[in-house]
């Protein structure tokens, strides 16, 4: 008999792990990249012996496949997409592949437009320090479908974001976990709101009677959406208004919060968190709803939030330079990333923003940004809406092409006291390779200065 045959289009971390899952479950494979697939994933293919090719796509060696699955990064404006979508042939993500072979193991699946990174963070650490033998993987950590080929998992982990929600039909999250819905990735939803929102509640897709829905009662996009939501889960909102005793979480006396689920609570003295600001109270919020859920000792939850330090590129402090904090929040790619680090800082700001914009509207930052802000330095290859947008509402606007030059900037304007904040609203790729080039870059520029400036610096 011959064997299924799986097409994977992209050859980075999704697409290899699920290349490597497909080859282990005994499927005929071949993978495909338009680009160039870097040495460590070309590496890993070939250990595996999977065939690949890259530098484009040749439709035969794709067309006779019997399911296709597809990287995030690839639009269904793509090509090829069209090409297999045009024959008939399904086409999935690495979730719903990955999802079919994880032997009853249980998921936690966390979404949104910010703050999914630290939730899932969190919650993998609550999850690690309680002993259970949990991944972490989808969008951050490694590839969900290469921890599944490695199998032996109890409890999986998933930052999962909504181009794989796209790819997502028979899979379910045991907790899914919905962040907030603020606009976001518009580019790739046809300028179109809704079909965004769309795909952030698809984590609650197949969910019934055992699984639990964590979500932000603040939210409005998510509010008016709930009745979309008919499965039969357990509903657990969370919010900073005064808990009102059902399940969920809000707010208890002196900036603690309680949390509820399956009949067990936790109290959490935000006081105590590592995690500071109104958006990290949601994060963990969230996390101990998804871990009373799952079964974790409320114990084991209080002591892993507050041993629980900030994300890289997230709100990150890097160093302080002539009486100036530096703060890397690179992973800051939409406008309401950027408000809450605006609302976060406590001192006066020079805000580095700039890159890619994905259909951004500043209009939402403006007072804020007047507020906390006397410095915007725009750093891309194109700044004109930026510039356009804040000119007259902040007192100084920088505009450079360049990290090199807007680190300059931005240590020009500073003064003793101040911040420098990069939280660019926008995503990376005019100058960078993703969020994390970035973030590192930005680093690195900081720690040639001090080592340049030396100890007295």
């Amino acid at each position: 008999m011959q064997k299924k045959k799986i097409a994977v289009l992209g050859g980075a971390i999704s697409g290899c792990g699920s290349a490597i899952l497909a080859a282990q479950k005994g499927f005929e494979v071949f993978l495909s990249d338009a680009g160039r697939i870097a040495d460590k994933y070309r590496q890993m293919l070939e250990s595996h012996d999977i065939p690949y090719e890259e530098g484009g796509h040749t439709p035969e060696l794709i067309l006779d496949a019997s399911e296709v699955v597809k990287s995030p990064g690839i639009p269904d404006t793509a090509p090829m997409v069209q090409l297999i979508r045009e024959k008939g042939i399904p086409v999935i993500s690495e979730i719903e592949f990955a999802g079919r072979y994880i032997d009853g193991a249980k998921t936690v699946c966390i979404t949104g437009s910010n703050g999914k990174t630290t939730t899932t963070s969190l919650i993998y650490a609550i999850m690690r320090d309680a002993g259970v033998n949990v991944a972490l993987g989808g969008n951050i950590g490694e590839s969900f479908a290469l921890s599944a080929a490695r199998g032996g998992y109890d409890m999986y982990v998933l930052e999962i974001s909504s181009f794989q929600l796209d790819g997502m039909y028979d899979f379910r999250a045991d907790v899914a976990v919905l962040m907030n819905i603020t606009p976001d990735h518009l580019d790739r939803y046809d300028h179109c709101f809704q079909n965004y929102v769309d795909s952030k509640m698809r984590i609650t897709r197949n969910q019934g009677a055992g699984c639990s829905f964590v979500y932000s009662a603040d939210d409005e996009v998510i509010a008016a959406e709930l009745a979309r939501c008919s499965g039969g889960m357990s509903r657990l909102p969370f919010t900073l208004a005064k808990a009102d005793g059902a399940p969920g979480a809000g707010m208890g006396e002196n900036g603690v919060f309680i949390a509820k689920a399956g009949g067990r609570s936790v109290e959490i003295d935000t006081s105590k968190m590592q995690l500071k600001g109104p958006h990290n109270t949601y994060n963990a919020m969230a996390a101990a709803l998804a871990a009373l859920a799952a079964g974790i000792d409320e114990h084991s939850i209080r002591e892993s939030i507050y041993r629980f330090a900030p994300v890289e590129h997230r709100l990150e402090p890097v160093c302080e330079i002539d009486g100036v904090v530096w703060i890397n929040d690179s992973k800051a790619t939409n406008v309401d990333s950027v408000k809450y680090a605006l609302q976060s800082m406590t001192r006066p700001t020079v805000w580095i923003a700039g890159g890619t914009d994905k259909g951004n509207d500043y209009q939402p930052l403006k007072e804020l940004a007047a507020a906390k802000v006397h410095t915007l330095v725009c750093m891309g290859v194109d700044n004109r809406k930026l510039v356009e947008s804040f000119t007259g509402v902040v007192p100084a606007v920088v505009d450079t092409s360049s990290l090199d030059q807007a680190m300059k900037a931005a240590r020009a304007a500073a003064r003793s006291g101040d911040a420098v904040l990069l939280s660019p609203a926008c995503a990376s790729f005019d100058l960078f390779k993703n969020y994390e080039h970035r973030g590192q870059m930005f680093k690195q520029w900081l720690a040639q200065q001090q080592n340049d400036d030396g100890p007295n610096g």
